[in-house]
Order: C-alpha cells, then structure tokens, then sequence
C-alpha cells in the first residue's frame, strides 16, 4: 500500500470530505445510512468529544480521504476508560492494513486516557452479524465478543393500538418540558443497564440544538406528584429521507423510570410514538434494543408489532 499520511480533525473544512467518504463506503456497504455535514457537525462538536485528539483522518499520496477514526470517551468517567471507536475505510483500500492502523491510534489514544485518569482501558467496537470481514478484523486485533444489539422495524401502515395511560399521568412534549428534569429522569432511567453513563444537561442541550430536533415528537409522562416518570424521544430526518426516498422514523429512545415500572408506563410511551410519527407521515418506525435489556423490552417492542431486521455485535479488548 501507497505511504499514507495521518492528521487530526481541523474543523469546519473537514466535514464535506468526510461525508463524501462515509456515503461512498456506504454505497458499498448498503447500511441504509445517509450522511449529511449537518449531522457530523452536530456529533462533532459534542461537548464530551475533543476532536483535535479523538478524530483522525488518513489521506493516500493523492490528498485523498481514504479513511476516518473517531473515539468516543464517556465524561465523566468513574471506575473505567470505556472508549468506542468507530471508523471507515475507502472501499478501494479495504484489507491493505489501514484498518489495523486505525484500531492500533484508538487503542493507544485509549492508553493515554487511561493513564491520564489512571483507571483500567477498555476499547469498544461494533458491526452487524452479516459483515463477516469486519468480524474477522476484530478478533484477529484480539477483541471479542461482548454483547448483541437488535435492530427493529415496525409499518405505521398497520393500525397502532391507541395507549392507555394510568390515572392522573399527564403527557408533555419538548415544548412543554424542563430539560434539567428530563435529564435526571434518564439517567435514573438507565442507572441499572448496561455500560450506563450519565448524561450531563451540556450534552442533552446540544444535541436538542439539532436542526431536525422536533419537540412534538419529545414525550414525557408526568405522575400525579410532578416527578417525570416516563419517555419517547423520536426523531424524523428529512435530508436522509428525502435522499433514500423513504419515510422513517426513529423510536431513539423510550424508558421508564425506575419505581414506575410495571404500570403500562412503557407501553403507553411507546405507542404515543408510534401515532405521532404517523400523524407527521412516516409509513415505517425502526428503533434498536439490547438483546439482555433488563426490563423485557424486547418483549414490549414484539407486542406492539416490532419485528429484528438484524443483530449489531459489540466487540471489547482491555488495553493495557
């Protein structure tokens, strides 16, 4: 393989070649994904991310994009660096090494944070269960498996069940609801599920900045005492739409929290979604689950109609 050359992230000027990169690999890799500046701006301007450091790019002697790394590091961090690494390769240079020179930085960008914060390392990746060669990459760099994801899709075309709330439960959207409560609900929500960290009010208000953010598909239940017990954020792109010619839309994420459990709570939630991104025309809602997911979602999405598409792998390796 040609000498490549790697550098960081720059900013604003990097983000159209990197797009033009990530939809080229996704021609070939067909992930039902388009991607959009838009998008990439958001998710690299994230306040837990410092793209100088976690986002590297590698060009061939052309001055050609040929490959992108980003790691994700969770602030704050308490017992354990837990990094993700997520990265792309041009199709064309596939299975040359590159892949291997991306792992190696994010392993050792992981190191450094590890003995930055002196905690334990570990280096997180992910692929679905058909990309056998990805797969093959990740344990032959020593990473093996640790825990499956679903994705699932249901048609809005079918009738959708009308939600039955207990009583005195009140629903509010984005419009109507107090940012720094929904915070502390989610992270009560999700404090006993896997590879849990808490969410600060910084981050949930940028990305509530997104351009595509729509607050009438942001639903939180109210109990009778005041306390945000319940959620649904759903999420429409219209760019990514309009791209594939399709009408999706996303159930992101939908918790209830811990004390309401078992009350229909989740159900409810659910379903509100469902007839909201209907009602905004969308004929089909996808959403993703943790196949261990504690409190039988998985179940509750196969009720309502949810059927898996297919499986995502998350693959790990202490750095040590």
């Amino acid at each position: 393989m040609a000498t490549l050359t790697m550098r960081p992230y720059q900013g604003e000027t990097d983000l159209q070649p990197i797009v033009n990169l990530l939809n080229t690999c996704e021609a070939i890799d067909r992930e039902d994904i388009y991607y959009t500046v838009s998008s990439l701006k958001l998710e690299l301007t994230s306040p837990n991310l410092r793209p100088e450091l976690d986002v590297k790019l590698w060009y061939n002697d052309a001055d050609q994009l040929i490959g992108f790394g980003q790691i994700w590091l969770p602030d704050p961090m308490v017992d354990e660096v837990d990094a993700y690494l997520w990265f792309r390769v041009h199709p064309t240079l596939r299975h040359q090494g590159l892949e291997q020179d991306i792992i190696t930085w994010a392993e050792g960008r992981t190191w450094q944070v590890g003995q930055e914060q002196n905690l334990p390392a570990k280096l997180s990746l992910s692929c679905r269960d058909y990309q056998r060669n990805q797969i093959g990459l990740f344990e032959a760099t020593g990473f093996t498996w640790e825990r499956s994801f679903f994705r699932m899709k249901r048609s809005l075309t079918e009738p959708i069940p009308e939600p039955i709330f207990p009583k005195g439960y009140t629903l509010l959207t984005g419009q109507e609801f107090e940012v720094s409560a929904w915070v502390e609900m989610h992270n009560q929500t999700f404090i006993d599920h896997w590879n849990f960290h808490p969410m600060t009010l910084e981050q949930a208000n940028h990305w509530l900045s997104d351009p595509t953010y729509r607050p009438d598909l942001d639903l939180v239940a109210v109990a009778p005492d005041g306390t945000y017990a319940a959620f649904c954020h759903n999420h429409i792109d219209p760019e990514e739409n309009q791209h594939r010619k399709c009408l999706e839309g996303w159930v992101g994420m939908l918790g209830t929290r811990r004390g309401y459990r078992r009350l229909g709570l989740g159900r409810a939630m659910l379903l509100s979604g469902l007839h909201r991104l209907q009602a905004a025309g969308m004929d089909t809602a996808f959403l993703g689950v943790d196949s261990q997911n504690p409190n039988q979602a998985y179940s509750l999405y196969e009720s309502v109609g949810f059927r898996r598409v297919y499986s995502s792998f998350c693959y790990s390796k202490a750095i040590e």
